[in-house]
C-alpha cells in the first residue's frame, strides 16, 4: 500500500515539474515575425492593343552612280561618306577629248553656214534669171534643191554639236539627289564605260521607309477603316535598342491582299535627322489597334509562371497571400495587362512570389504601381512612345 502511495505521488510531482517547464518555454519563446511584402491594388487603364512587325528600313531614293560618257576619271570631287546636294559634281573625267570634238563640229558648222549663204545667193539670182528666161527650169530646180541640201547639212551638224556639247558637260558627274554618298568604287585614273561603270552609291536622307506585311484577319478587324490618307501612327525601334523611340505614320497601302500569303503590303515613313537612321538597318514596328478598351494592369515582375500557367499572389482575409491563375494580354513597358483572372479592387504583391508563397501570412506595405513614361494609347502625343519590351 505504502509502495503504490510514493509511486503515486512521484508521477504528481513530474507532471507539475513538466507543465511548469511547458510554460515557462512557452513565456520564453518570441512572437513570429511577419515577411514586409510590398503590394498594390491593381490598376485599369484604357488600353489599345500593339501588333508587332519586322522590317528592314529603305531609302525613299537611292541610285547607283554610273558615267554618261566613257572616259578617264581626271578627279574624284567628294568626301566619301559625306553629304551631297543634288547638282554637287562628284567625278570629273578628262574633258579634252570631248572639248576637240566640240571645236571641230563648231568650224564644220562655219564652213557649212558659208555654203548655205551661197547656196541662198545663188538660188535668189536662178529666180531672176528664170524670170528673163536666161536660164532653164532644169538649172533653177537644181540650185534650189542645192540650197536645200545645205540647209539640212547645218542642222545636221548643228545637232551633232549639240550632242557633243552634251558629252562634254557629261564629264562632270554630278549628284542627282541629295543624300549620303557611299566610297569610290572607280578611283582616279582609270577607264570608265559610259552606262557600266558604277561609280559609288547614294541615298537620300530625308526620310525612311519601312514596309511590313499585315495578315489578312488582323488587317480586317483592327485596320479595315485605315487609309493612306488617316496618317496611322506607327513606332518603331532599332536593333539593340530598348525602347520604340521613332514615330512615323502609314503614307502607303497596297492595293491588294497577297493570294499567296494572305497579306497586305503596309508602309510607313519615318521623318527623322539623317544620323538616326541607315537604310539596311533591320528594325521592330509596332501599330495599336484603332479600338480602345479597359484592362486591368500590373506589373510584369507580379506574375510567376507554373508549368504552363500563369498566376499571381493576391492578399486575401488575415493578409494571407492566395494563388490566382491569370490570363495575360499585352506588354506595355514594364506593366502587363490581365485579361482574366483579376478583377478591379484586387491586391497583389508587386514582386511575385521570389520569396514568398500561396498560404503565406505577410506584412503587406503598400506600393503604388508606377505608370510614368508608359503609353497605354497613341491618343496622347505628349506621352513618351511604347516602352520597352
Amino acid at each position: 500500500m505504502n509502495k503504490h502511495l510514493i509511486a503515486a505521488a512521484l508521477t504528481a510531482a513530474s507532471l507539475t515539474l513538466a507543465g511548469c517547464a511547458d510554460e515557462s518555454t512557452a513565456q520564453s519563446a518570441p512572437a513570429q515575425q511577419l515577411q514586409p511584402i510590398d503590394v498594390a491594388q491593381v490598376l485599369v487603364k484604357p488600353v489599345q492593343s500593339w501588333h508587332t512587325y519586322t522590317t528592314r528600313l529603305e531609302s525613299p531614293q537611292e541610285v547607283a552612280l554610273m558615267p554618261r560618257v566613257s572616259g578617264i576619271i581626271d578627279s574624284i570631287e567628294f568626301k566619301e561618306g559625306d553629304v551631297v546636294k543634288e547638282g554637287d559634281v562628284l567625278f570629273q573625267l578628262d574633258a579634252r577629248p570631248f572639248a576637240a570634238v566640240v571645236a571641230s563640229l563648231k568650224a564644220q558648222i562655219n564652213s557649212a553656214e558659208a555654203a548655205l549663204e551661197q547656196a541662198k545667193s545663188e538660188d535668189k539670182r536662178a529666180v531672176r534669171l528664170l524670170d528673163r528666161k536666161a536660164i532653164s527650169t532644169e538649172q533653177a530646180q537644181a540650185r534650189t534643191s542645192t540650197l536645200r541640201q545645205r540647209e539640212a547639212q547645218l542642222s545636221a551638224l548643228q545637232a551633232q554639236l549639240t550632242s557633243a556639247e552634251l558629252d562634254l558637260e557629261f564629264t562632270s558627274v554630278v549628284s542627282p539627289i541629295d543624300g549620303i554618298i557611299s566610297r569610290a568604287n572607280i578611283t582616279k585614273g582609270n577607264n570608265i564605260l559610259a552606262g557600266q561603270s558604277v561609280l559609288t552609291s547614294i541615298v537620300s536622307n530625308q526620310a525612311m521607309y519601312a514596309y511590313f506585311d499585315v495578315d489578312e484577319r488582323t488587317w480586317n478587324s483592327s485596320f479595315n477603316d485605315v487609309t493612306a490618307a488617316s496618317h496611322q501612327t506607327v513606332v518603331m525601334q532599332k536593333v539593340g535598342q530598348s525602347d520604340f523611340a521613332y514615330k512615323g505614320y502609314i503614307n502607303f497601302i497596297d492595293n491588294q491582299i497577297n493570294s499567296s500569303t494572305g497579306t497586305l503590303r503596309v508602309r510607313a515613313v519615318f521623318n527623322e535627322d539623317s544620323n538616326q537612321l541607315r537604310a539596311g538597318s533591320f528594325a521592330r514596328i509596332k501599330l495599336a489597334a484603332n479600338s480602345i478598351s479597359d484592362a486591368i494592369i500590373i506589373p510584369e515582375r507580379a506574375i510567376g509562371t507554373d508549368l504552363k500557367n500563369r498566376f499571381v499572389l493576391t492578399v486575401g482575409e488575415n493578409n494571407v497571400l492566395e494563388y490566382k491563375l491569370i490570363t495575360t494580354g499585352e506588354r506595355y513597358g514594364a506593366l502587363r495587362a490581365v485579361t482574366s483572372g483579376l478583377n478591379e479592387g484586387d491586391v497583389i504583391a508587386v514582386n511575385g512570389p521570389a520569396r514568398v508563397g500561396p498560404g503565406m501570412p505577410i506584412s503587406p506595405q503598400t506600393v503604388t504601381i508606377d505608370t510614368s513614361g508608359v503609353a497605354f494609347t497613341l491618343l496622347n502625343d505628349n506621352a513618351q512612345l511604347v516602352a520597352k519590351q
